[in-house]
């Protein structure tokens, strides 16, 4: 099978491209993550799985470009929801690409992590899956996931902290301060009862 995958990075997608090349499928990666930042995260990240696809064979098509503007319109709204946002653009994107161009099937490496929404990563290639008339190749590669992060280790890929967008950053940094806050707010309201 001639396979599309949707890359958010190379420490996520290194064992699925494997697995799925030792079954026989025909990998290509698809880069495409305006959702990425800042520029320089995005930049990072996309270096390291152009040097890993290079090192491994993998054709990759580089999708879109950096785009902070049209994710931060588009997510304003709705903050908390924005991941709903991030893989409905990038899953129809991939759909679409993969249709356009003769591929059997698409996927996507964000179905190895055990930090993204799984259910709604698949419900929503599904979808676009079936938008664009082609198959969407579900996997859980989540059982995979530790390997991954070995194996980039050992190669020295880039590590990004956190899942891409800028208020996943924020998340990931302030959020032992967020919950020393609330613990003190708790703290002071039980010292006025």
């Amino acid at each position: 099978m001639n396979t599309l995958m949707h890359i958010c990075c190379a420490p996520c997608a290194n064992r699925p491209i494997a697995q799925l090349r030792e079954e026989g499928h025909s990998v290509t990666g698809f880069w495409f993550n305006p959702n990425i930042h800042p520029y320089t995260e995005y930049q990072a990240r996309k270096a390291t799985l152009e040097g890993y696809a290079k090192e491994i064979g993998m054709k990759l098509i580089i999708g879109g470009r950096y785009d902070l503007r049209t994710f931060i319109t588009n997510v304003a709204d709705n903050i908390d929801g924005r991941c709903a946002y991030c893989y409905r653009v990038r899953m129809e994107e991939t759909a679409k690409y993969a249709a356009e161009h003769g591929f059997d099937s698409f996927t996507t490496s964000l179905l190895i992590s055990p930090y993204q929404k799984h259910d709604a990563i698949a419900a929503i290639a599904r979808e676009m899956g079936q938008q664009y008339g082609v198959e969407f190749f579900y996997r859980d590669f989540r059982p995979l996931f530790r390997e991954g992060q070995e194996f980039a280790r050992e190669h020295g890929f880039y590590m990004q902290k956190y899942c891409g967008c800028i208020f996943s950053e924020e998340e990931r940094y302030m959020a032992a301060k967020w919950k020393k806050e609330a613990k003190r707010r708790e703290q002071e309201a039980a010292a006025q009862v």
